[in-house]
């Protein structure tokens, strides 16, 4: 098990922007990274991946353009820079790992996910 640790939630205003941060036990090449949302009272969705071993990234159209996923090997830490914030954007993020070894496109369904962060709440008021 893959343990995760997610910071950088908080609250700001409309248009504002945050980085949240989730620092990985451990990583392997063929692990894809992701980060999935719940706003209050709705399910889990995907957000953004990444691929550790080629860096290909994914996003959900919701946060194209506005949301970029980034990795740093040197400390098994995985970024979500978020800018253009919405209210809709409000839940709470988390990190997962999917820790079989792909070689497709990073899987959108929570359940494919193997280890989980905690959580870190993101408000947007407007």
């Amino acid at each position: 098990q893959v343990q995760l640790i997610e910071s950088g939630g908080g609250q700001v205003q409309t248009g504002g922007s945050l980085r949240l941060s989730c620092a990985a036990s451990d990583t392997r090449s063929n692990w894809i990274m992701a980060w999935f949302r719940q706003p209050p009272g709705k399910e889990r969705t995907f957000v953004s991946a990444i691929h550790w071993r080629n860096n290909k990234k994914y996003y959900d159209d919701s946060v194209q353009g506005r949301f970029t996923i980034s990795r740093e090997a040197a400390s098994n830490t995985v970024y979500l820079q978020m800018s253009s914030l919405k209210p809709d954007d409000t839940a709470v993020y988390y990190c997962a790992v999917d820790r079989k070894d792909r070689n497709a496109p990073a899987d959108r369904r929570a359940d494919e996910y193997d280890d989980w962060g905690q959580g870190t709440q993101v408000t947007v008021s407007s």
